[in-house]
């Protein structure tokens, strides 16, 4: 596990989108206006909307709005800390240690670069992440300009996260796009990290196709009536056959009509989606 800096604000963004709605004011406490690094200026005192300050995390790394967005959703910074770890247990994210929402530096926050990869791939499940994670101009009052540089070039790259400090050196994640083909691309410690993203990419392009192996639809198991409204997709190296284990997990909690389709190969988890349960 390494540090991940900034790319741990994929997490926050998902946490605070799924608690929250857009249009939900948001206070900025001293602590928010204080903390040290990249900033989107917030005044302390002053009220901005959950859409604003998920916009400045995500494209300008700010770490003013993660504190203030922490502590609205949260209760408090170590609240909210608490839900970033108990969201990585429940989905097995077994590199991965938080102890802030920003990435500054700790040594006992850390992460590996597939843990980073799994958290992007949840989070462009959600609409609202995957609409301002892939946004590259933003205008409200100011113009921010998306700071993750393939979203500006022709290399299929749609969505993603920078991230930088002293001790992690350059990390970045990015989702790409090719026709059928949806990937991600993680690096952590790595200066040439925008040639080496569009290398992997090309690489991936060439050597993998993509494949259904859940299609939409309605699935009985066990007694259970589960919704996959969108198929569940891998991509796989040409030629290759693996052998998956689909498992399903629902809540306990019978006023929940969510459950989780989960894929393995060879005890690794390798596809994850949320669904709806009809009928228990």
């Amino acid at each position: 596990a390494l540090p991940i800096a900034s790319l741990t604000k994929i997490w926050t963004a998902l946490l605070v989108l799924e608690r929250s709605e857009l249009s939900d004011l948001v206070y900025v406490s001293s602590r928010a206006a204080a903390v040290e690094g990249s900033s989107i200026y917030l005044e302390q005192g002053q009220t901005y909307t959950v859409d604003y300050l998920v916009h400045g995390l995500m494209m300008q790394s700010g770490n003013d709005a993660a504190i203030a967005l922490a502590e609205h959703v949260g209760g408090s910074v170590e609240g909210f800390v608490h839900l970033m770890n108990e969201k990585a247990k429940a989905y097995q994210l077994t590199q991965t240690t938080f102890t802030n929402p920003t990435g500054l530096h700790h040594e006992k926050h850390l992460s590996s670069a597939y843990d980073t990869a799994k958290m992007l791939q949840i989070a462009m499940q959600h609409d609202a992440f995957q609409k301002i994670a892939s946004t590259k101009v933003f205008s409200q009052g100011m113009t921010w300009k998306n700071k993750h540089r393939l979203l500006h070039e022709d290399v299929g790259a749609i969505a993603g996260k920078t991230g930088y400090t002293k001790v992690a050196s350059r990390t970045l994640a990015t989702f790409f796009k090719r026709e059928q083909k949806s990937f991600i691309v993680v690096t952590l410690n790595e200066g040439n990290d925008w040639y080496i993203h569009k290398e992997l990419a090309d690489y991936v392009d060439a050597h993998f196709e993509h494949d259904i192996i859940v299609k939409k639809g309605t699935y009985k198991i066990n007694g259970i009536s589960v919704f996959v409204d969108r198929p569940i997709e891998l991509l796989l190296k040409k030629g290759d056959k693996p052998a998956l284990r689909h498992l399903l997990v629902v809540s306990r909690h019978p006023d929940s009509n969510r459950a989780a389709w989960r894929v393995y190969e060879d005890n690794v988890l390798v596809a994850s989606k949320l669904m709806t349960v009809q009928a228990r």
